[in-house]
């Protein structure tokens, strides 16, 4: 089933996202390697996509996971987590109907 997983940022997370941005894309290229990425990206602070030092306020990955507490484990392993860039995260159920 597929899970989205919505992440709210502290306020200037930038800096925290900077520092572990490696190892939280080295788990969605897992993800995607594995056929279960549907999509994955940040929210940026401005209406801009390159919003430079205005940063970000969260972030939304859609993918598929056996359930809803496997995507939940997935979810609270996420450098941004562990480092504090996310305030938190919520994990729900997703039903795909476009495209």
């Amino acid at each position: 089933m597929l899970y989205a997983i919505i992440s709210q940022d502290v306020e200037h997370s930038l800096e925290k996202r900077k520092s572990v941005r490696p190892a939280h894309i080295e788990r969605l290229n897992m993800l995607k390697d594995e056929g279960r990425l549907i999509l994955a990206g940040p929210h940026p602070a401005i209406d801009n996509n390159e919003p430079g030092e205005a940063g970000f306020t969260g972030s939304l990955v859609v993918a598929e996971f056996d359930c809803l507490e496997e995507a939940q484990t997935w979810a609270d392993a996420d450098p941004y987590l562990i480092s504090g860039a996310y305030a938190n995260v919520v994990v729900k159920p997703f039903k795909r109907v476009l495209p």
